[in-house]
């Protein structure tokens, strides 16, 4: 099968970006965007019509991605330390993920599927993933418990805040430190203090998932083998009480790295380099 030339331009675009150190530099080709106006979104859900939208558009979402798991294009493997998230399952926590692919949301949503209960899984998505993606997976990144962080100040505010209430509520909040998805990328990449902000102003922990990956023997549409994703739940790394809001975001940011790369080394059971030029 021909490979897919827009994956071979990602790729390409991967290990150029990989060697001048440029890792939060977005590879993908994604549409034009427009920035978010404050009170656009509905962050915690107040109105009726958006909880309904928002059961609505989950249903639709399950039934479609539980389909692509049933069709084999989505493989969870295995899921590991599930006892790590059910440590702080009735607490409000930052949920940290590595990011390659549109589906690896799914993956951490099914591994703790079952222990949710009446709690929902939030992620935040970059503004123009909310206001300008197309089609269906644009409707699932408008109504599927979804938190865009705007460039807007005042929209950047309003999700500062809600972030308070669904941590407060013991609500889950998925976010993506690495900042910007690398196409099917095995390492872990530095972090952005972001997520860690969040967590340090609200006394929340932080629970560091890292997604691994192996080559099926299938074929995708793409003309590259479908990958089949091993779930490692990591430790909590909770706030120190003693340090304060930034000295805490450091560290938990830091702890949340050397945790990914250990994880990553003692899976591919390799050091993890990168080809960055000095």
């Amino acid at each position: 099968m021909e490979l897919a030339q827009d994956r071979v331009e990602v790729l390409r675009r991967i290990d150029e970006y990989e060697r001048l150190g440029y890792f939060d530099r977005d590879v993908e080709n994604d549409p034009p965007t427009r920035p978010l106006r404050p009170g656009e979104v509905d962050y915690t859900l107040k109105k009726l019509s958006s909880r309904i939208a928002s059961e609505f558009a989950n249903e639709v979402a399950r039934r479609h991605f539980d389909k692509c798991i049933k069709r084999g294009d989505l493989v969870i493997k295995e899921v590991r330390g599930i006892e790590n998230y059910r440590a702080v399952k009735d607490r409000g926590v930052i949920i940290t993920a590595n990011h390659f692919n549109a589906f690896d949301n799914y993956a951490v949503f099914k591994a703790i599927q079952k222990d949710l209960g009446r709690k929902r899984l939030y992620k935040i998505i970059r503004e123009g993933n909310y206001t300008s993606f197309p089609g269906l997976y644009g409707y699932f990144f408008r109504h599927c418990n979804t938190l865009p962080l705007s460039a807007d100040h005042r929209a950047f505010r309003e999700l500062r805040d809600a972030i308070g209430v669904l941590l407060g509520r013991g609500e889950k909040i998925l976010i993506y430190p690495e900042q910007g998805m690398w196409w099917n990328y095995r390492k872990p990449r530095p972090l952005k203090s972001g997520a860690f902000h969040f967590a340090a102003k609200e006394n929340a922990p932080v629970l560091p998932f890292f997604l691994t990956m192996e080559d099926t023997d299938r074929i995708g549409a793409d003309g590259f083998p479908i990958q089949a994703y091993t779930v490692h739940i990591l430790p909590v790394i909770e706030p120190d009480p003693t340090l304060t809001a930034r000295e805490n975001a450091e560290r938990m940011c830091s702890l949340n790295y050397e945790a990914w790369k250990q994880t990553y080394e003692q899976f591919y059971g390799i050091p993890l380099t990168y080809t960055t030029q000095q």
